[in-house]
């Protein structure tokens, strides 16, 4: 049995590689696009909300955007787009504590955001690579267990 509180995803392990990335674009969604400010269209999400208190505050936005880094490595990425990812968390973690000013940074930087979509990128390009077109037909490669 699986545990949902109402933000659309679950907090157990799920098991498939698409219930994992709908996990942490959930996520992202929810630190960083999911709230508007009426009348700006300006969107911003719990990562602001939660970073107006000091310290403590950013230190809970940059574990949970370090959660999504995991999930990424956990789903194969490799260390190019991973270092990219821990980037954007730790501009956002250092910028971040900056009272006021970093709380304004981080509505405009989405850092969560930013990192579920160079992810996505990631994975489009392996889907791309790995479903290629020879002779005018889909040809799917796979890699084979070397038995020793």
């Amino acid at each position: 049995m699986t545990t949902t509180y109402g933000f659309g995803f679950d907090l157990a392990r799920p098991r498939s590689r698409g219930a994992r990335i709908a996990r942490i674009d959930a996520l992202a969604t929810l630190l960083d696009t999911a709230l508007v400010i009426p009348g700006t269209g300006v969107r911003f999400g719990l990562d602001g909300l939660i970073g107006l208190f000091p310290v403590v505050g950013d230190i809970i936005t940059t574990a949970l955007s370090l959660f999504i880094v995991h999930e990424a490595y956990q789903l194969g990425a490799p260390g190019h787009v991973i270092a990219r990812m821990l980037g954007n968390v730790a501009l956002d973690g250092v910028l971040g504590a900056v009272p006021l000013v970093g709380d304004a940074f981080d509505v405009l930087w989405r850092a969560n955001r930013r990192n579920v979509r160079l992810l996505l990128e990631w994975l489009e390009r392996e889907r791309r690579t790995v479903n290629r077109v020879v002779g005018g037909r889909r040809v799917a490669m796979c890699v084979l267990p070397v038995v020793t």
